[in-house]
């Protein structure tokens, strides 16, 4: 690979490893953060949904570092996933929920604006933007 192919891979390794990471903290020591962000609709599968997608995000990071093939279609699943999730975001905000430091409404709010960016992040260092808007 060259030194041009590897630094273009960069930010998509980099959103691998953040998903892997953040996925180990599912299934281990952030567990009772991620409870707190399950839409209350699911509060008896809370700990289901927390290890399940912690899970699905543990292989989407692994799949964004390794397998370089199938960027662009891991690229639209990482994006899918990052809509998916983005409900327990909203759930966190509406219901006024403490969990990794946002202890306030402003800071539950604020951070729902960087889960576009988070899509955004997906498509674009995958390629799969590219790859559509070529179609």
């Amino acid at each position: 690979m060259s030194v041009k192919g590897f630094v273009q891979r960069i930010p998509q390794m980099v959103l691998g490893f953040a998903l892997a990471y953040a996925g180990i903290g599912h299934l281990t020591t952030s567990r009772m953060e991620f409870r707190a962000q399950v839409p209350t609709v699911f509060d008896d599968y809370a700990d289901f949904v927390v290890l399940a997608s912690g899970v699905v995000e543990i292989a989407l990071g692994v799949g964004l570092i390794a397998l370089w093939k199938f960027r662009v279609q891991i690229g639209w699943l990482v994006a899918a996933f990052f809509v998916a999730v983005f409900w327990g975001n909203i759930s966190q905000y509406v219901n006024g929920v403490d969990a990794f430091g946002l202890d306030t409404d402003t800071k539950r709010l604020v951070r729902l604006f960087f889960q576009p960016v988070l899509v955004a992040w997906a498509l674009l260092s995958t390629g799969a933007w590219s790859a559509w808007r070529r179609k």
